[in-house]
């Protein structure tokens, strides 16, 4: 396997933690989270939240090398 990861995995990588985000997001504002449950899916969300910034971060390194990757506003906001 590849000790670098392509432009392409990074892209997914955001654009699927930053889904996975959203749905957490919604699942702590739903009724459905049971108290004693609470903590655990706050530490989850804590956890996407963080693994999202570090892409992002990646990201922006590699965009500077290429400028070819669109930026990632246009990333994040553009529908699939």
């Amino acid at each position: 396997m590849s000790d670098t990861l392509s432009s392409n995995a990074i892209i997914y990588a955001i654009l699927a933690l930053n889904s996975e985000v959203t749905l957490q997001k919604e699942y702590l504002d739903s009724p459905d989270v049971l108290p004693d449950e609470r903590e655990n899916e706050e530490g989850i969300l804590d956890d996407l939240e963080q693994a999202f910034m570090e892409f992002v971060g990646f990201y922006k390194t590699c965009r500077k090398q290429d400028s070819s990757l669109p930026e990632l506003d246009e990333l994040l906001n553009s529908p699939l």
